[in-house]
């Protein structure tokens, strides 16, 4: 019974969570509760809990997660700014006019917006609302038109700068030094943030692009499910309304400024110019002269984003808070050693402990958010794997591209969930389950390059940092 301790921590856990109650506070309650109970009952060491005012000044001290903040606001001061929507009415007007263009427009606004939020049910909302009434008025299947912003919203998992690799570089950072520790080597490398930023970069444009492939090709085999738009230059296919500026000066008015915006937060990143921390910074701050430019920037819009993002903050660290004390308790608890153990029976060696930890993973994305599995489960897999030589980075770009997948999958991926609360009701869910379908398999195949070629998420950082 006392071996089964931790796994039961973890099992009324998962119960707990899909009954409803709040993240942060289930973590540390049930977390304390056991605690609690194996102090009772002799099979815990109640000193652990002096760790506790430790772990949380680390948290509150780390200057890695300061970035989370910066770019969240950064996120939702664009969301409010109406960047998307000019956007999408330029580049409508640009690649509407050819066949499955307005798909097309729609993959590479998503992937644009999906950069700069970072967020899957913000990208997934806001894409629903402007550009689904439009493309079924042009007559776009319904189940390609859902299916397309299903996955381009989950793009916001993968594509740099993204929050979830912000959090996901964090914790892998500290499980890499575990690892090193655990296996007696006191002179640790390290990863970073931007180590991740820069694996993830080659895998998500490569999704981007074999979801505009994929759009081409239904437009060429079934023309009627993705045809051109009326090719009206000096009109707003989105709004459907007369354009009163040229295309090339929309273009260069809508799409260059958050381009620019993307490229240097990432390219002061990448150069090693910034620390991601300081990059997010110089987001946030033109975010604010984007909408400012826009003339979107107004004490209540300012208002609104500020609390927004304090709300959004707050939940983010009291999930990490909560989460500090699970794993505290975890570990307490024996978990580590029964962790250990579990994967040491696992059939396969380190190729099978990394397929049941992706397998677990994807199953856990049918109930939690990214930011629960980031903080819970990856602490505790994460040492295990890469003391037996997963590079972490590639470790880091599997994890996101397989909770992007599992975001995507029916019948409880929460991209889904978000789609089919702005949906009409003319939309069925059937016919948002169909379509995202093909991208599940697109997903799914670029999870199997880089399992079968990893030099797609590390050649990069090779090359850059060495």
């Amino acid at each position: 019974m006392i071996e089964l301790m931790p796994l039961l921590l973890f099992f009324v856990t998962c119960i707990a969570l899909m009954a409803g109650y709040p993240v942060a506070f289930t973590l540390s309650g049930v977390a304390l509760l056991f605690a609690a109970i194996g102090t009772a009952t002799g099979t815990f060491d109640s000193s652990v809990m002096t760790f506790i005012p430790n772990r949380l000044f680390g948290i509150v001290s780390n200057q890695t997660l300061i970035a989370v903040p910066l770019f969240i606001f950064m996120g939702v001061t664009l969301e409010k700014s109406r960047v998307a929507e000019n956007l999408l009415s330029s580049m409508a007007r640009l690649f509407g006019p050819v066949r499955g263009g307005l798909g097309v427009s729609l993959v590479l606004v998503g992937a644009l917006l999906a950069a700069s939020t970072g967020i899957v049910g913000a990208t997934v909302v806001t894409m629903g609302l402007l550009s689904l009434p439009t493309m079924l008025r042009m007559g776009y299947s319904p189940t390609l038109t859902t299916g397309l912003i299903c996955a381009t919203g989950t793009l916001g998992q993968i594509i740099p700068p993204s929050i979830a690799l912000v959090l996901l570089g964090d914790v892998l950072s500290s499980s890499f030094q575990q690892a090193q520790l655990s296996a007696g080597l006191w002179s640790t490398d390290t990863v970073s943030v931007g180590d991740l930023f820069v694996g993830a970069l080659i895998p998500g444009l490569g999704l981007v692009l074999m979801y505009v492939l994929y759009v081409l090709a239904v437009a060429w085999v079934k023309p009627s499910h993705a045809p051109a738009a009326p090719s009206i230059s000096n009109a707003d296919i989105v709004t459907g309304t007369a354009a009163n500026t040229p295309l090339w000066l929309d273009l260069l008015t809508s799409l260059v400024p958050p381009l620019g915006l993307i490229l240097a937060v990432l390219g002061s990143i990448l150069g090693g110019i910034a620390t991601p921390t300081e990059a997010a910074g110089v987001g946030a701050f033109g975010a604010l002269l984007l909408a400012l430019l826009n003339k979107q920037l107004n004490l209540t819009r300012l208002r609104e984003v500020m609390r927004t993002t304090t709300r959004v903050t707050a939940m983010v660290f009291m999930i990490l808070i909560g989460a500090s004390i699970f794993s505290l308790v975890f570990r307490g608890l024996g978990g580590d050693e029964a962790v250990e153990g579990l994967f040491q029976h696992i059939p396969g060696g380190t190729l099978g402990a990394m397929l049941v930890v992706m397998a677990l993973i994807f199953l856990l994305g049918f109930i939690l958010d990214f930011i629960e599995i980031t903080f819970v489960v990856i602490p505790i897999v994460a040492p295990i794997l890469l003391a037996q030589g997963v590079d972490p980075v590639w470790l880091g770009v599997m994890i996101a591209i397989n909770l992007q997948t599992s975001f995507l999958t029916p019948p409880f991926g929460f991209a889904l969930f978000y789609l089919r609360g702005v949906a009409p009701a003319s939309i069925s869910t059937g016919q948002i389950y169909r379509g995202v379908l093909p991208f599940i398999l697109i997903q799914l195949l670029m999870l199997g390059l880089l399992a079968w070629w990893p030099e797609l998420a590390t050649w990069l950082p090779e090359q850059m940092y060495g």
